[in-house]
Parts: C-alpha cells; structure tokens; sequence
C-alpha cells in the first residue's frame, strides 16, 4: 500500500482514478490544480504523483523539474505526441499515459513505477554492501559458548523486535547483528549500519534521519538518512552507549512511534524499519549515573544477547586462526600453518582485544613468517605483552625458585585460569590429560 497523489482538474477523471486505486489497497489524495498540491507536498511525501499537464494555474512540464528528484512522476496528456512524451522523460517523468485514461493500463503503469522506484532506491543502498566478503558475515567457531549465542540469535530473529548486543570490543557484535539480520524476514532487504561514536552530533542526525535543502551550510538539495535507506531492513547502530543524548531522545521517538523527521524538516515520515544496538558500555549503570536516557535504555534492553568473549571459547581459536590463514589479504604465495608450540600460545593469552586482536596477531604474523611455511612463536608479537609471553601468565617470587616451584606456580595458575578444566588446561600445556593429572598430584593440588 502507498500513498499516491493525483494531480488532475478533471473533476471525474480525477475521481475515478483515485476510486480505482483505491480498490488496489492504494491511500490516494486528489488534487485539483497546483496550488493545493503545493500545499498538500508541504506536509506529507507521497510514494508516486500522477501529474495532468494541462492545469489550470499552472504549466504541468514546468513543475517536473521540480517533483522529479523527489518523487516518481507518472504524466497525463490529452494531447499524445511523440515531442510532448519527449519533453516530459527529458524534465524527469518516469511513466507518461494519454487521456482517456484506461484503467488497467493505469494499473500496470502504476504498478511498473512503484516497483521500478523501489529497485532504484534498493541499488542505491546495495551497492554500498557488496563489497563485503561473505566471509565477514561468518561466525567461526563450534564452541558451547558460540552454539549459545546462535540458538538465541535463531530465537530472536524472526521477533522482529529491538535487539541490544553487548560484549566487549571485539568480540564480533556487528556479526550477530548480520546474523540476526540474515535469518530474519527483512534478510532480503538492506542491512545498513552506522558507528554512533565517529560523526559529530549534527553530522549522525543528518546520517541517520537525512536532511532537508537548507538544513545546514553546505545542504544544497535533500539527502535520505539511513533510516530510509534501509526501509523494510535493518539498521544496526554500533556503539550507541556514545550517541549523544538530544539524538537519544530522537532515537527514541523513532522506537517508540516509528515516524521520524528529516533535520531541517516539518514532515513526520515512517519509519519502516527494524533497530538493533550494540555497545562495549554499561547501559544500564549509563542510565543509573544519567549517562544515558533511562527510557531509551528500557526499550533498546527488551532483549538483549550477550556475545562472549575469546578467553571464554578458547576452543574456537584454532578454528578462527585457520580461517584468518585463508582469508586474510595478504599477497604472500606461501601456504602457511601454524606450529604446535605458536598455536599453544595463541590458545592461552587472554586476548584483551578479543577476536579483532586475534586477526591482527595472525596477520602480522603470517607478514613477520615471510617466505616461511609455518608461523612459530617467534612470529607472535601480543601487544603490550611483548614478542613472547610467558603463555600470557606472570610468575613472580620472592627468591630464586628452582624447577619445582616454578611447575608447582605456573601449574596452579593455569588451573586457576581455566577454571580447572584439566582437559583445556592439558591441550594449553602440550601434554596429555594422564600427565596433567599426574602433575597435579605431584604438587597436591587437587580440589
């Protein structure tokens, strides 16, 4: 259904245009000259303008100029010509009918320009997104922690409801949001995002909602926003804990009457379009502390997916690494793999940057290995940790230790550190399980 605006002075052709698009399931305002459509345009942005152009207080081809980059424009002629069609594609017209009008090629005409429009608008956006690699739209990893976040993304999905992510910088929130995206109804549609933390506050709202002629200096004609951009889609927000609070509150309008204006603007314009938020913050402390609006906070958190964090689906990493070996664009004619001592440090360090600082390390690494089949520890540099950590833990004495005491220390810490799963901490220490336990037991520290 669309709102379509009928500019005719024939009273009864007008009337019996608008009645059959109507039974189409069409919203039809009529018009009777110019002045009253002017009027009528001021306040509201119909999908489609069918323009007669013989009105009488005004030339219709001199108002295509004008209706065109804004609207599709389906003409009107009693006087069929091959020089007056010319003249109306070449101000902007889209369709061009001669009067009398038949219904059904009305219909088809209508419905042509409606479709057409909406695969020009879709182009538009789509070209934006296909240059993301499929592979950037994967979540690696086969881990419980992982298989958790995917069974709550499946459940989600088809909700169509606000989502908030949250998990640390990293971790992958905007793959959730694709994920979410892709297995929703709106996947055919355009999934747009936008990083609430990098634009000015007047240069996001023009981003998001779009602005009119004259907004601001520099606003030399009318630019859509993100929200139309993605109608029937998603829009993903990252990082909405930095989102300036007048923005919140428009946000939040957004959220709860899905209608919106254009900066500079005076129309209410819907907002057809499905919200989902990510953020490293804590919005709910932000709301407590008046960082961040309460309302907004309350509608964004009706469900939200909490992703985890690498050093929690450490069992993921050997997966992730061998995915980045292919996938990375690195020009290196070289197959690389990764030795068993290099992988051991991978699966240990505690990744403060999480999966994005994983990707780094691989790619430095393969850069660092050169010519070199495999990529040893020496490749490994984990950044403030320096080239070779001692499997991202610290030992500390008092005294010079000896051999014991530093097994002894080193063993209890890794137990502490994996919450002593002895299995995950024998695949981190090279040995098998017998061995582990057999250590364990050597220094008597069983549980």
């Amino acid at each position: 259904m669309k709102d379509i605006l009928i500019i005719e002075d024939d009273r009864t052709l007008n009337n019996l245009m608008a009645r059959h698009l109507r039974e189409l399931g069409h919203q039809v305002k009529s018009a009777l000259d110019w002045a009253s459509a002017k009027e009528y345009l001021a306040a509201s942005e119909p999908a489609l303008i069918i323009l007669d152009c013989r009105l009488p207080d005004v030339d219709g081809h001199n108002v295509i100029p004008e209706l065109a980059p804004q609207y599709p424009v389906i003409v009107l002629t009693a006087y069929a010509s091959v020089q007056n069609a010319v003249r109306a594609m070449k101000a902007g017209a889209t369709e061009y009918l001669t009067k009398p009008v038949n219904l059904d090629e009305l219909e088809l005409t209508v419905k042509r320009t409606l479709e057409t429009d909406a695969l020009r608008r879709e182009h538009q956006w789509y070209q934006r997104q296909q240059s993301r690699a499929l592979s950037k739209n994967l979540m690696i990893g086969r881990s419980r922690a992982l298989a958790e976040v995917h069974a709550i993304i499946d459940a989600v999905a088809a909700a169509d409801i606000t989502v908030l992510i949250q998990g640390e910088s990293g971790v992958g929130k905007e793959l959730v949001a694709r994920q979410i995206h892709q297995r929703s109804a709106r996947a055919d549609r355009n999934l747009l995002e936008i990083d609430c933390s990098t634009l000015h506050s007047t240069l996001f709202e023009s981003e998001l909602f779009g602005h009119e002629r004259g907004a601001f200096t520099g606003a030399d004609r009318r630019k859509p926003g993100l929200v139309e951009g993605a109608e029937g889609g998603t829009l993903f927000l990252d990082e909405i804990g930095e989102l300036d609070v007048s923005l919140q509150a428009k946000l939040l309008r957004v959220l709860e009457t899905g209608q919106f204006r254009r900066l500079g603007g005076t129309k209410d314009l819907l907002a057809n379009v499905r919200i989902i938020a990510a953020t490293n913050r804590n919005l709910e402390q932000m709301a407590r502390e008046s960082k961040f609006r309460q309302d907004l906070y309350f509608r964004l958190s009706s469900f939200v997916i909490h992703v985890p964090p690498l050093r929690e689906r450490r069992e993921d990493i050997a997966e992730l690494v061998e995915h980045f070996l292919h996938h990375l664009d690195i020009r290196l004619q070289v197959n690389k793999t990764v030795s068993a001592g290099a992988m051991r440090q991978l699966v240990a360090y505690d990744w403060p940057g999480n999966v994005r600082e994983l990707r780094n390390v691989v790619e430095r690494a393969i850069i660092l290995s050169g010519n070199k089949p495999e990529i040893r520890p020496e490749h490994l540099t984990f950044g403030s940790a320096g080239p070779n950590p001692v499997m991202g833990t610290s030992l500390a004495f008092d005294h010079d230790p000896n051999l014991d005491e530093i097994e002894r220390l080193y063993l209890e810490k890794m137990l502490e550190k994996h919450s002593g799963h002895r299995a995950h901490v024998a695949k981190v220490l090279g040995i098998s399980e017998r061995n582990l336990y057999r250590l364990i037991h050597k220094h008597g520290l069983f549980k």
